[in-house]
C-alpha cells in the first residue's frame, strides 16, 4: 500500500492513532515522510476523499467532547479517569488543522474545496471557543484563517476578519509583540472588507484605537505604517482617531510626540481626495487651532507646537506649501491682530516659524508681494504693545534672518537688525524683551553670511553686560560666547576685557562661570608653558584681584587636576622669587632645578598685593584639587613636600596681614609636620586669645587644628576652660586636680597657666559646631571626649539655677550669659550626639532630663513670687521666660531635623502644657508654636489612606497638641482682655508661629487636629459676638470691609488665616460645618459669622468655599425674621445688616 492510501485509510474515527502517527512523522525532521509531498501527489478525487475523511473524523471528535468543556475535562481527568482524553481530542484537531493547512498549500484553482471550508468553519468554531491555554492549538488555527484570506478563497472575510481580531489581540499580550505587529500588517487589508458602521465591528474599533495608547505600535515601523493605514480606512474613522490621539497628547515625551507627528505626517502625504480633505481640515488644521488658542501653561501646547515644527521643517514640497497655506490663511493673519495678547503671542511664535506662507501656484510678482507684506506684518508685531509678543516676534524674526538671509534684500535685514540692537535691547519696560534679544541673535549667528554685518552692529550691545537683569546679563554672555564659537568676530572687540573683569569680581555664578567661559583660554592658555600660565595670572591680579580669585573658582571646570597642580607649583616658584632678596634660597632654588628651563623668577620686588593674590589664588586652586589629591597619594606626598619645604620662609617674609590670612588656610592643608614650627604655636595662640575675639581671629586656627586631626585637643581646651569656670567645691575640686594629675603622668606637655575663659570656650565651640568642616572632625573624635564636655555643659545647669534663686549678684560667680549659652549647648551637643548614634536614645534621654530640670527648676519661677522682703522678684521671672523660651527653641530644632520620637515628643509637649499653666506662661507662647508645628508635621498624612491608617498612639499625641494650641487662643484672648497692649504685642509676635501650625493644621480633614479650626472659628465668634452684645445704638451696627476692623484677636487670627488660600478654605469648611451642626444658635452669632465671611469676601479668597458657607448661613437665618413693628431695634438693624450681607456675598 503506498504512503498516500495508507494515510488516507488512516483518517477516520477507527484509525485514529495511525493518523496521529503519520502527523508526528511529518513534525520529525529526521524522518523523510512530508505530508505536503503526499496530498500534492495526490489526486484531486483521492484529496476531497481525505477532506470528506477529516471532516467526519473532526465531527466525530467534537461530538464526543466539544471545545467549551475541554478545560473541564482536563481537570477531571486529573481526579478521575475520563472517557475522553482531553489532550487526545486537541492532538486530532491540531493534526486535522495541519492537514488543512497543507491542503491550501497545495490547492489547485479547479479543485472542489466545499469540503475543505465545512473543515475549516469547524475549526474556526474552535478557535472562538478555544480555552486561552491552549496557545499552539489556537496558533494552527489562527495560521490556517490567515492562509484562508490571502489565498483568496471563498467566505475569506470571515476567516481574515478572526486572523485579523486574534493577531490584534495578542499584540497586547505579548512581552515582545513585534511578530505578531508585522503579522498584523500583512491582513491590513482585512479592514477595508469590514463595514465601519456595523455594531459587530464595534470591538475591533475599540482595539484599533488602543493601538495608538501602545508606544511598541509608534516606535515600530510596521506598527507605523499599520497606523498610517487607519487613517484611510474610514473618514469618519479620522476624527476618531485624532481625539484619542489628543487625549493622550500631553503624557508624550518628546521622542513619542515626534513619532506621532510623523504618523500624521505619512497619513496626509499618502492621503488623497475626502481623506486628505478630512486630515487637513480635522487633524492639522486643529493643531494649528490649538498652537495659536492654548494657553502656554498647557501641557499640551508645547506637543501641538512640536507638530508644527515638524510639518514646517518639510518645507519645499510643493504639496505641504500648498496645504499649509490653505491652512493658515483663515486663522494666521487674523490671530496676529488678536485682541488677546497670548493669541497674538502664539501667532507669533507659529508665523515666525512657518515664514514665508506662499501660495506656490502664485507667480513671481505676486510671491515678492506677499513676502513683502509678512515682513511688515513681523516688523509691526516688534512693537507690539505686550512684552510677550515682542519677544515672540524677536525670535521670528531672527528664524527669517537665519533661513533666508540671502534671499532678503540687504536694506531689509539691516533694518531688522537695527531695530533689535538698537530699539528692543535698550526696552526699559521688559528684561524679557532685552533677553530676547541677545538669545535669539545667537540664532542668526549660524549663518555665516551675517558675521560681516554683525560685526559691527555688536560693538553698540557692550553695556548690556552691566544691565540690571540678570538674564539679560546672562543672555549677553551666552552670545558672546557664541560669537567666539563661530568666530564672528573678536569678543574683546564687543565688550572690553576690563568690563568683563568687572563683572566678574561681584556677579552671581550663572554670570561668572559664564564669563570664565570666554576669558579661560585667554588667562589659563593650556598649550602653553607654566612660565606664561604665572605671567597671565599676574596679570589678571593686576587688572581685578577680585575677578581673578573668582576665575580661579572655576577653573577645576574647564583644565585637568594635572594642570592645576602644575600652575599651584609655578606660582610657587614665583613666590620663592619673591624672598630672594630676604634670605638664601639656594635649597630652594636647587630643588627647582628640573624646572629651571621651563619658568624663570618673576620678580615681583615688594608688591604685597600681588603676593597676597597669589596665595590666596594657590588656596583656591587647592582647594578645588582636594579631592584629587587624595585619590593620588604620589602627587599629594609631592605637593605637600614642595610647599612644605617653603611655608616657614613664607611666614617670615610675608608677615602682611593679607598674606597671613591665605598662608594660614595653606597650612591648613598640609599635615602639622610640614608646618613644624607654625602648627605647634597654634593651640598656644588659641589658648591666649582673649574672651573678645572675633571669627577672623580664630576661625582658621580652628580649622588648622581640625584639619590636622588635633581636634580633641581643642575640644579639651575647651572642656578644662568649663570646668575651671565652675563654682568649685571640696571635694569635687579635689576630684579635678586628681584627674589632671593622672593626665599629665601620661602625656607629657608644656603647661601655659592660663585663666579660664568659658566665653571664649563657648565662642570656639559654637564656631566648631557652625563649620561643616570642623564639625564633622569633632563629631568623628571618640565618644569620652565628647561626652565628658557634654557633662561639663550640664552642669552649668546650677549657675543658672544660682542666678534664678539668688536676689543679689555674687562677683565670683560665672555671668548669667555665659551660663545660658551653656545650656544651650548641652542641648545642641546632646542632639548632634544623638543623631550621630546608630542606635539607643541615650542623648534623647539627656534632653528629656533638661525637660525636667526646666519643669522642677525654672517653672515654678514664672509664676508671680516674692522675696524674703516681700517684694516681688524684677529678674526671676523674665529670666525664667528666657531659659524656658531658649530651651523650647532647642527642642523645635531638634525636632526639626527629626531626631524627636514619640516618648521625647510626650515629654515636651507635657512640659508645653505645664508652662501655659504658669502664671507667666504667656510669655513663652512665641516659642510654643513652633513645637506644636513641628510635632504635628511629623505626622502629617501624605495621602488619605495614610490618614486613615494612623495608630492611636498618634491620635493622642495629636489630641494632646489640639488641647495646648486650645489653652494657648484661650490664653491671648486673656491677655488681650487683662493688659490690651501687652497682648497685642504678644499677638504679633505669635503670628510667625500661629502661620505655620495651621499651615500644617489644614492637611487634616478629621480629628483632631480639624478641631483646631474649630478652635479659631469659636474664638473669634465669641468675641465678635461680645462686641454685638454691647452695642446700644443702631448706627453702631457697622459690617467690617477688612481684617483692621474686627477685635484684636479676631484680627490677628484672620490675618494669619487669609494669607494662604487653602488655610482659608479649611477655615470656612469649619464655617460651614459648625452651621450645618447648628452649634451657632443666636441671631448675634449669626452676624458675627456673616461678618467674618465679608471680611473674606473683599480678600477675594475661596469663592467657592464662601458661597457654600453663606448659603449654609442662609438657611439659618430666616428664623430669626424681625416680626415686631418697630424694625429700628437692636436686634432688628443686626438682622437687616445680616440680610444685606448675605446677599452682597451671594451675589458673587
Amino acid at each position: 500500500m503506498s504512503k498516500r492510501e495508507a494515510f488516507l485509510e488512516a483518517a477516520c474515527k477507527e484509525n485514529v492513532e495511525d493518523f496521529l502517527h503519520f502527523i508526528q512523522l511529518h513534525k520529525d525532521k529526521a524522518h523523510p515522510f512530508n505530508m505536503e509531498e503526499v496530498v500534492q501527489e495526490m489526486p484531486s478525487d483521492q484529496r476531497e476523499a481525505l477532506w470528506g475523511r477529516l471532516a467526519s473524523l473532526l465531527q466525530d471528535i467534537l461530538q464526543e467532547l466539544p471545545p467549551e468543556r475541554w478545560e473541564e475535562d482536563r481537570e477531571e481527568s486529573m481526579e478521575v479517569e475520563s472517557a475522553e482524553d482531553p489532550k487526545h481530542v486537541m492532538a486530532v484537531v491540531d493534526g486535522v488543522t495541519l492537514v488543512a493547512l497543507v491542503s491550501l498549500k497545495v490547492l489547485q484553482d479547479d479543485d472542489n474545496y466545499s469540503v475543505l471550508l465545512e473543515i475549516a468553519h469547524k475549526l474556526h468554531v474552535v478557535l472562538v471557543s478555544l480555552p486561552v491555554s491552549e496557545a499552539p492549538l489556537q496558533l494552527h488555527i489562527h495560521t490556517l484563517c490567515e492562509a484562508w484570506w490571502k489565498k483568496g478563497l471563498k467566505e475569506k472575510e470571515k476567516f481574515g476578519r478572526t486572523a485579523f481580531l486574534i493577531s490584534l489581540q495578542k499584540s497586547f499580550i505579548m512581552k515582545k509583540p513585534g511578530v505578531e505587529i508585522q503579522r498584523l500588517w500583512s491582513l491590513h487589508d482585512v479592514l477595508l472588507s469590514l463595514d465601519y458602521t456595523s455594531e459587530d465591528n464595534k470591538q475591533i474599533i475599540d482595539l484599533l484605537l488602543q493601538c495608538f495608547h501602545r508606544h511598541i505600535y509608534i516606535r515600530n515601523d510596521d506598527g507605523k505604517r499599520f497606523l498610517v493605514f487607519l487613517f484611510s480606512w474610514n473618514v469618519n474613522f479620522i476624527w476618531v482617531i485624532h481625539g484619542t490621539i489628543k487625549n493622550q497628547l500631553e503624557f508624550c515625551s518628546k521622542t513619542m510626540t515626534t513619532h506621532i507627528t510623523e504618523i500624521y505626517f505619512r497619513a496626509w502625504n499618502k492621503a488623497s481626495g475626502d481623506f486628505l480633505e478630512q486630515i487637513e481640515s480635522l487633524c492639522i488644521q486643529d493643531f494649528i487651532r490649538c498652537s495659536i488658542f492654548l494657553h502656554r501653561s498647557s501641557p499640551v501646547h508645547a506637543k501641538v507646537r512640536q507638530i508644527m515644527r515638524y510639518f514646517h521643517g518639510r518645507k519645499g514640497c510643493h504639496k505641504l506649501d500648498k496645504m499649509l497655506y490653505n491652512l493658515y490663511k483663515p486663522i494666521i493673519w487674523k490671530a496676529l491682530t488678536a485682541p488677546n495678547f497670548e493669541v497674538r503671542a502664539n501667532a507669533t511664535l507659529l508665523f515666525g516659524e512657518a515664514f514665508p506662507v506662499l501660495d506656490p501656484d502664485e507667480n513671481n510678482e505676486n510671491i515678492d508681494e506677499t513676502i513683502q507684506k509678512q515682513l511688515d506684518t513681523a516688523m509691526s508685531l516688534l512693537e507690539d504693545p505686550q512684552p510677550t509678543v515682542r519677544s515672540n516676534a524677536i525670535l521670528g524674526v531672527c528664524k527669517i534672518l537665519a533661513k533666508c538671509w540671502e534671499l532678503l534684500p540687504p536694506t531689509i535685514i539691516t533694518d531688522i537688525l537695527k531695530k533689535l540692537v538698537m530699539e528692543l535691547v535698550a526696552d526699559t519696560s521688559s528684561p524679557d524683551v532685552r533677553c530676547s534679544v541677545f538669545k535669539c541673535l545667537t540664532i542668526v549667528l549660524d549663518n555665516a553670511l551675517s558675521h560681516p554685518l554683525l560685526e559691527k552692529l555688536l560693538p553698540t550691545l557692550k553695556y548690556s553686560l552691566h544691565d540690571n537683569s540678570e538674564k539679560v546679563r546672562t543672555a549677553f554672555l551666552d552670545m558672546l560666547i557664541k560669537v567666539k564659537a563661530v568666530r564672528a568676530a573678536k569678543f574683546w572687540d564687543v565688550c572690553n576685557t576690563d568690563h568683563l573683569l568687572a563683572r566678574l569680581a561681584i556677579d552671581s555664578h550663572s554670570v561668572s562661570k559664564r564669563i570664565v567661559d570666554l576669558l579661560f583660554k585667554s588667562f589659563f592658555p593650556v598649550n602653553e608653558s607654566e612660565k606664561e600660565w604665572c605671567c597671565r595670572c599676574i596679570t589678571l591680579i593686576q587688572m581685578n584681584p577680585m575677578a581673578a580669585r573668582k576665575f580661579y573658582q572655576y577653573t577645576y571646570k574647564h583644565a585637568a587636576p594635572t594642570q592645576i597642580i602644575k600652575l599651584m607649583l609655578a606660582i610657587r616658584r614665583v613666590l620663592n622669587s619673591c624672598i630672594q632678596t630676604d634670605c638664601d634660597l639656594t635649597e630652594i632654588n636647587d630643588s627647582n632645578k628640573e624646572n629651571s628651563t621651563q619658568a624663570g623668577p618673576v620678580n615681583l620686588g615688594k608688591d604685597i598685593a600681588v603676593v597676597s593674590s597669589l596665595l590666596e589664588i594657590v588656596v583656591i586652586l587647592w582647594r578645588s584639587v582636594e579631592k584629587a589629591l587624595k585619590q593620588n597619594e604620589e602627587a599629594q606626598n609631592y605637593t605637600f613636600a614642595k610647599f612644605g619645604n617653603v611655608m616657614s620662609k613664607y611666614f617670615q617674609a610675608f608677615e602682611d596681614e593679607r598674606c597671613t590670612v591665605p598662608l594660614i588656610q595653606l597650612a591648613s592643608f598640609l599635615p602639622p609636620a610640614a608646618v613644624p614650627t607654625f602648627s605647634c604655636g597654634v593651640l598656644s595662640r588659641l589658648r591666649k586669645m582673649e574672651p573678645g575675639a572675633v571669627p577672623t581671629q580664630y576661625g582658621q586656627l580652628l580649622d588648622c587644628i581640625c584639619s590636622w586631626g588635633q581636634a580633641a585637643d581643642i575640644l579639651e581646651l575647651i572642656t578644662n576652660w568649663l570646668t575651671e569656670a565652675l563654682p568649685k567645691q571640696g571635694v569635687s575640686l579635689q576630684t579635678e586636680r586628681d584627674r589632671e594629675n593622672a593626665t599629665a603622668n601620661r602625656k607629657v606637655r608644656i603647661q601655659e597657666k592660663v585663666d579660664a575663659k568659658p566665653d571664649l570656650a563657648l565662642v570656639y565651640l559654637d564656631y566648631l559646631f557652625s563649620h561643616t568642616s570642623t564639625q564633622e572632625k569633632v563629631l568623628a573624635l571618640c565618644q569620652r571626649p565628647l561626652k565628658q564636655l557634654q557633662r561639663v555643659l550640664g552642669k552649668w545647669k546650677s549657675v543658672l539655677y544660682t542666678h534664678l534663686s539668688s536676689t543679689t549678684e555674687d562677683p565670683k560667680s560665672p555671668n548669667l550669659e555665659t551660663a545660658l549659652k551653656a545650656f544651650m549647648f548641652h542641648g545642641r551637643l546632646s542632639a548632634h550626639l544623638q543623631h550621630k548614634a546608630s542606635q539607643g536614645r541615650d542623648y534623647l534621654l539627656s534632653l528629656e532630663h533638661m525637660a525636667a530640670w526646666v519643669t522642677e527648676r525654672v517653672l515654678p519661677f514664672l509664676a508671680k513670687c516674692a522675696t524674703e522682703d516681700g517684694q516681688d522678684s524684677e529678674k526671676s521671672q523674665p529670666l525664667a521666660a528666657q531659659i524656658t523660651e531658649s530651651f523650647l527653641i532647642l527642642c523645635r530644632d531638634v525636632l526639626l531635623v527629626g531626631l524627636g520620637d514619640e516618648t521625647f515628643k510626650s515629654q515636651i509637649l507635657h512640659l508645653c502644657s505645664l508652662i501655659l499653666l504658669s502664671e507667666a506662661g504667656y510669655l513663652c507662647v512665641p516659642a510654643l508654636l513652633p513645637i506644636l508645628k513641628e510635632v504635628a508635621d511629623s505626622y502629617a498624612p501624605d495621602n488619605e489612606q495614610a490618614q486613615e491608617n494612623q495608630e492611636g498612639a498618634t491620635t493622642v499625641i495629636l489630641g494632646v497638641v489640639a488641647n495646648i494650641f486650645q489653652k494657648i487662643i484661650e490664653l491671648l484672648a486673656r491677655r488681650l482682655r487683662k493688659e490690651p497692649e501687652e497682648g497685642k504685642k504678644l499677638c504679633q509676635l505669635a503670628m510667625p508661629g500661629l502661620t505655620d501650625f495651621l499651615q500644617v493644621a489644614q492637611t487634616w480633614d478629621r480629628t483632631p487636629l480639624s478641631g483646631v479650626f474649630s478652635t479659631v472659628f469659636a474664638v473669634i465668634i465669641v468675641e465678635k459676638r461680645h462686641l454685638l452684645q454691647k452695642i446700644t445704638h443702631p448706627d453702631e451696627v457697622i459690617t467690617p470691609e477688612s481684617v483692621e476692623d474686627m477685635p484684636p484677636l479676631s484680627h490677628i487670627l484672620l490675618s494669619v488665616i487669609l494669607k494662604s488660600p487653602s488655610v482659608s478654605r479649611a477655615f470656612l469648611t469649619e464655617v460651614s460645618s459648625s452651621l450645618e451642626s447648628e452649634a451657632i444658635s443666636s441671631l448675634n452669632e449669626l452676624a458675627a459669622v456673616l461678618h467674618v465671611l465679608a471680611v473674606v469676601k473683599h480678600t477675594g479668597q475661596s469663592k467657592v468655599a464662601l458661597k457654600s458657607a453663606a448659603t449654609s448661613v442662609q438657611q439659618q437665618l430666616h428664623k430669626y425674621l424681625v416680626t415686631s413693628e418697630d424694625s429700628r431695634d437692636i436686634q432688628g438693624v443686626i438682622f437687616e445688616s445680616s440680610v444685606k450681607t448675605l446677599n452682597e456675598i451671594l451675589d458673587l
